[in-house]
């Protein structure tokens, strides 16, 4: 009796696991030029952002082949694997930030709960700084510009006219 209710336990859990990274039918698909320097990711030239209100994917592409997908809803999903977004964010990016960093800048949503936030013509400018970070994030209407100086990461997503 034990081992089957623990066999269900473990079921539930594979099930949610594996389907973070099922496929999904995404509302939105825009090609942009993608620049991403960080510690594990260097990457420059087409990618797509597609999302729905629930889950976003960044597939980056290489001479027209893709070559990586990330894909975040309540996990981030890489080639290698899922993991939480905090984990992906020690691994890729910075431990210091937030869990939903990386799908804000995405989607040109303000970072850090809005912190710092001055409201330009088209767009916004947040500059935070920590102990741990030094970034300047910019979005307007044709560019997300993001850049942490003391952690070495940049992501520029740039409409493509």
């Amino acid at each position: 009796m034990v081992i089957i209710t623990l066999m269900k336990y473990v079921l539930i859990i594979f099930i949610i696991f594996f389907s973070a990274c099922s496929v999904k039918d995404y509302e939105y698909t825009k090609s942009k030029i993608i620049i991403i320097k960080s510690p594990k990711i260097k990457f420059a030239d087409l990618g797509y952002v597609r999302n729905t209100n629930k889950s976003i994917e960044l597939e980056l592409f290489l001479a027209g082949k893709s070559i990586k997908k990330i894909a975040i809803n309540h996990l981030i999903c890489v080639d290698e694997g899922c993991m939480s977004k905090g984990s992906f964010n020690g691994e890729y990016l910075h431990s210091s930030y937030p869990n939903d960093l990386l799908q804000h800048i995405l989607l040109g949503n303000p970072i850090y709960n809005g912190k710092n936030i001055k409201k330009t013509d088209d767009g916004f400018i947040q500059k935070i700084e920590t102990q741990y970070v030094e970034i300047t994030y910019k979005v307007n209407k044709d560019v997300i510009y993001f850049k942490d100086k003391k952690n070495n990461i940049i992501f520029k997503i740039k409409e493509i006219k």
